[in-house]
């Protein structure tokens, strides 16, 4: 991307490139362009001192971060979804602020899409719907009201009268995103100098399931029923009903349910926080750990306050299946945060694969656990806590201004990996972190996790009547609250 600034976004609403020497272009672009100036910098930093060697270094890496987010946002497809996924990476050792200011941009990636002209559209819709839309919808709202990286949402009155959503594909996004996972690879040096220790050709490859997954809405209408039946008559869970006959590869439509979004629901009082983002968790940690499936979009845009009080949850393209063995895992690798033991800790770490075997000896016991009660031990750890912004994750590495801490800090965080397998679980662990501290919600949510994690008695009104109707639903008696 010759003659482009590292910070200069390039984001009109409508720009689609599918064409493969297009994309590959694009990427190939960026690639070169910043082996050029990682080049540039390695030159400079030797002749400057340690400090402005390593300053150099954090400039480089968020001006990196920054036009990823540039050149991967227009993209769309599985360009976006990589800048998506690297919004939960810890880049390399940064100060704080920074790392977390670079996490935010790469965030704008799932939260601030323009959407597609409709006119771009139309056809689409009307190929897989057999006809005009007429012939399906008694009124059809052209203005999209939500839009990500695969396709957007569109109001509807089917002609039976009843409101519904219409999510549409974007034309030749499958192209475009086949054409991505190839061209993934050339991105592994840029990943590698801002985030040494993720295995990128592991998240490609489960990036390649998941998202070739995602693209076929039959398959997602699927899940989306699947989870619809598992909640169906919640006291405080409402998943849309999908309207299986209007919906088809490309095309998905499912019942308009009215509530407030997550902006609104930031301005209510504290009682109304605390109740609806109780409700988020036990929504994703009860899929996870009662259920066996882990929802890798929990973002705030996929769910509405209702009237009732009740949470709707929408959007259910990223999923996986998550077997009884790596529940097991993550139970263990919470269980020892609880308790506080660094080297059951890192047992459970090198057991669930977040620690290759063959850089084991290199990991600090307690310096691991640190570092877990830092991401996990906001739910791990019982007590009541009021979560913010800046405090969803526990600070526990300290201060990283020192250059001699920061690179023993470097050399830990590259011994970990996140295995294919957990990536959705992390995902979603970390998202709903981010939503709760944005809420600044108070709960007791290391006892709310116990529930789940290991089947402890309710500790809320709401554990008591999520234990009810899951006990009715069972046709057993629930068990006592302690």
């Amino acid at each position: 991307m010759s003659g482009q600034r590292d910070d200069e976004p390039d984001r009109e609403a409508g720009k689609l490139p599918t064409g493969r020497v297009a994309r590959t272009a694009r990427i190939g672009g960026l690639v070169a362009g910043q082996g050029l100036r990682w080049a540039g910098m390695r030159t400079a930093n030797r002749v400057r001192s340690p400090e402005k060697a390593e300053e150099a270094r954090g400039d480089r890496t968020a001006a990196a971060v920054q036009q990823l987010v540039a050149q991967l946002g227009q993209m769309r497809g599985a360009a976006m979804k990589i800048g998506q996924m690297l919004s939960m990476v810890d880049f390399d050792g940064l100060p704080d602020d920074q790392r977390d200011d670079l996490q935010q941009q790469l965030a704008a990636l799932r939260d601030d899409v323009p959407p597609v002209p409709f006119a771009k559209l139309e056809r689409l819709i009307t190929d897989e719907l057999g006809g005009p839309l007429s012939g399906r919808f008694r009124e059809f709202d052209e203005q999209a009201f939500a839009a990500a990286s695969i396709g957007q949402v569109h109001r509807a009155v089917t002609r039976d009268g009843e409101d519904v959503v219409v999510k549409v594909q974007y034309p030749g996004v499958a192209e475009a995103v086949e054409t991505d996972l190839r061209n993934g690879q050339l991105l592994i040096p840029i990943i590698r100098r801002i985030a040494p220790g993720l295995n990128f050709k592991a998240l490609a490859a489960e990036m390649r399931e998941r998202i070739g997954e995602e693209l076929d809405y039959e398959l997602e209408a699927q899940n989306h029923r699947r989870i619809e039946r598992l909640v169906r008559d919640h006291p405080f869970i409402r998943v849309p009903r999908v309207l299986t006959g209007l919906s088809t590869r490309r095309v998905l439509v499912s019942e308009y349910v009215e509530g407030e979004r997550f902006e609104a629901v930031r301005r209510t009082d504290d009682a109304t926080r605390d109740h609806y983002a109780e409700i988020v968790f036990r929504f994703f940690f009860g899929l996870l750990y009662r259920d066996g499936i882990a929802l890798g979009d929990p973002h705030p845009g996929n769910y509405l306050r209702c009237a009732d009080g009740r949470v709707c949850f929408l959007d259910f393209g990223l999923l996986r299946d998550v077997g009884p063995e790596r529940i097991a895992k993550e139970r263990a690798i919470a269980a020892a945060v609880r308790e506080n033991d660094a080297e059951p800790l890192k047992r459970s770490l090198i057991d669930g694969g977040y620690v290759p075997a063959g850089r084991a000896d290199a990991v600090d016991p307690e310096w691991a656990l640190r570092m877990m009660r830092m991401t996990t031990g906001w739910y791990a750890r019982p007590g009541v806590r009021r979560l913010a912004p800046d405090n969803a994750r526990e600070h526990g590495i300290g201060e990283r201004s020192d250059r001699e801490q920061r690179a023993a800090i470097r050399e830990q965080v590259n011994q970990f990996e996140i295995p294919p397998e957990a990536i959705l679980v992390r995902r979603m662990h970390g998202i709903v972190a981010v939503v709760l501290g944005q809420l600044r919600a108070e709960a007791d949510w290391g006892g709310i996790a116990a529930e789940y994690l290991d089947g402890a008695d309710p500790v809320t009104p709401l554990g008591v009547a999520e234990a009810e109707y899951l006990a009715a639903r069972r046709g057993t008696a629930p068990t006592p609250s302690s």
